[in-house]
């Protein structure tokens, strides 16, 4: 009797195990792709190698500038943007564009901390010096009866303005731009200094890490009005 073309294997058809050894083939693929790092790429990349940071479209080979509310991270083929690599060579966890939104976060939370009086998440944000500053603040304040209304109506842009990298020190400053509702209320409820009226504020903090501790905080170590 004549085997048909599409019998095989026992009782399986030939044309299930081709599907199969296909089907293994995706797979694999699938994962080599997908398992991939994007973005800052390990082991260090060799000086004008490096793949553009910015994530935004290219025009004539040079990144667009961000559009408001977006985060700018720096060319690596920059001064800026090669000392950045350094720390990205330096620490296998650390990843730019993360940092950044990251440190969108903190600003949120500090700059709100600081108007609530929350002195625990601000100790967890804040390097020792820069706490006690802003502690003294928050007791002045409370001595005086007076409280501090923030509101952070929009962050217009974060972008990272310089990056140092000492022994395993990293020093990380980033520029925020938002528009904000700062007044301060005495006892009886009337201001005292600030406004209800939105005002775009222009900071510069200092972001700092020890990249061999475990401790993962990247804490604000020096703050100024750029």
């Amino acid at each position: 009797m004549q085997t048909s073309g599409l019998q095989g294997l026992g009782s399986f058809p030939i044309i299930i195990v081709l599907f199969g050894a296909i089907a293994v083939f995706l797979i694999l693929r699938l994962r080599s792709v997908l398992g991939k790092r994007v973005g800052f790429e390990k082991p260090p990349i060799p000086q004008g190698q490096m793949q553009g940071f910015a994530t935004g479209p290219i025009l004539d080979s040079r990144p667009i500038p961000p559009p408001p509310g977006t985060r700018a991270v720096p060319d690596p083929r920059s001064a800026l943007g090669e000392r950045l690599m350094e720390i990205v060579n330096a620490d296998p966890n650390f990843d730019p564009p993360v940092f950044l939104a990251g440190a969108e976060n903190a600003f949120r939370m500090i700059v709100t901390a600081f108007a609530a009086g929350d002195r625990p998440t601000l100790q967890g944000l804040l390097s020792p010096s820069v706490y006690q500053t802003f502690e003294s603040a928050i007791t002045a304040r409370e001595a005086a009866g007076e409280r501090h209304r923030t509101e952070i109506k929009s962050i217009i842009a974060a972008t990272i303005e310089d990056a140092q990298l000492i022994s395993n020190q990293a020093a990380i400053i980033v520029r925020f731009v938002s528009d904000q509702v700062n007044v301060t209320l005495d006892s009886t409820g009337k201001p005292t200094s600030g406004s209800e009226a939105v005002a775009e504020i222009t900071d510069l903090w200092t972001f700092e890490r020890t990249l061999k501790s475990a401790d993962p905080v990247w804490r604000l170590a020096a703050a100024r009005s750029g």
